[in-house]
């Protein structure tokens, strides 16, 4: 009789397992195994050891997508938003300097003071000679970064990583009508890839770079003076899955289901695209002419995209481009991904896994 009453509920009051918590648990604690063994890859990798592809299977890649990644970078990108105080400011700063390696003696301002969010200090600017812009070769990095694959692409099929392909065609997104860009005059009746090539004896080839966070994520354009011009723009609505190179290595068309904008036009050899992919927190891709750009949108249709042309009337030739101008930045790090056309002797001046500083060359004819 000295004993308290226990006042009971239902455990369906208590607790209720609603499907989004489950599928944020179970894809939340997935995508942490995953990056695990991408860690264990990693460490097999500077072994020498060479790692069999083993491709994820479509509920695998169904339920990494079931994980609100991009809600998870909105929310990361308004935290990077957030001003701090000036006395928080070189702790929080210094310790990104030192998980990540940062050399901050190339940042235009190296007080660390200066910078009022984390979003500035990811963006901070470099001194003009931390990146000197090479003049001796015709194709140049657009970025700092890490060489996952590059080379020809062959039956409209690129490499994300070695082993690993995508449809050049999907990867591009839609076409706007032909005779409103003039590199795609080939007959109706040949491949996308052909259609693409608008020179005789001339080839398409690839470069995929990898942005770290710890990589400055300016995008450069990277061809000799004037020889660039832009002429049609394309933002693909998707996924924000990561897109390191462990990911790469296990999803199929990754680039493809990600977010992405596609910069394309021609330079003095025949086409040319700069695709900047989205990523998971990399939500924001920014593009400096364009300032109604907005990615990562929270009302969006999969697969949706909206394009536009350069070309007008009054406008024949687009947007011009200079060697070493800035084009635009991510928020933090992702991946660029080139396209171009060339002759059959360009040749790459690369070994996959290189690392990489934006204005080093590429390659060259």
């Amino acid at each position: 009789t000295d004993r308290k009453k226990l006042h009971t509920a239902p455990v369906g009051r208590v607790f209720r397992l609603r499907p989004f918590h489950v599928l944020v648990a179970t894809g939340g604690g997935y995508a942490g195994y995953r990056k695990y063994e991408d860690y264990k890859l990693e460490q097999l990798e500077r072994r020498g050891i060479e790692v069999p592809v083993k491709l994820a299977s479509e509920w695998e890649v169904a339920l990494y997508k079931s994980v609100p990644t991009r809600l998870l970078s909105r929310a990361w990108g308004r935290l990077n938003q957030v001003e701090l105080p000036t006395w928080l400011r070189k702790p929080v700063y210094s310790l990104y300097i030192w998980t990540f390696g940062v050399n901050m003696k190339e940042a235009a301002v190296e007080d660390l003071h200066h910078y009022r969010n984390l979003s500035e200090f990811f963006r901070r600017k470099l001194k003009p000679q931390a990146r000197p812009v090479c003049c001796l070769h015709s194709v140049i990095s657009p970025s700092d970064g890490k060489i996952l694959n590059f080379g020809q692409v062959k039956n409209c099929e690129v490499e994300q990583v070695k082993g690993v392909t995508y449809s050049l065609e999907s990867f591009l997104g839609p076409r706007i009508a032909t005779e409103e860009l003039h590199f795609s005059q080939a007959p109706p009746g040949n491949s996308f890839q052909q259609q693409l090539v608008t020179k005789e004896g001339n080839e398409l080839y690839h470069c995929v770079i990898y942005l770290a966070p710890i990589d400055n994520d300016g995008i450069t354009i990277l061809l000799q003076t004037r020889e660039l011009n832009l002429e049609y723009f394309l933002t693909v609505a998707g996924s924000l899955m990561s897109v390191n190179p462990g990911v790469a290595r296990w999803i199929k068309e990754l680039f493809c289901h990600n977010e992405r904008v596609v910069l394309t036009g021609d330079w003095k050899h025949g086409f040319f695209s700069l695709t900047a992919v989205g990523a998971t927190n990399v939500g924001s891709i920014r593009i400096y002419f364009d300032q109604d750009l907005h990615t990562n949108s929270p009302c969006y249709s999969k697969g949706s995209y909206n394009d536009f042309s350069f070309i007008s009337n009054n406008n024949k030739e687009g947007i011009p481009m200079r060697k070493g101008e800035h084009l635009g930045e991510f928020n933090l790090g992702s991946t660029i991904v080139l396209i171009f056309e060339a002759p059959k002797d360009f040749k790459f001046h690369l070994k996959a896994g290189q690392k990489i500083r934006f204005g080093e060359a590429l390659g060259s004819l």
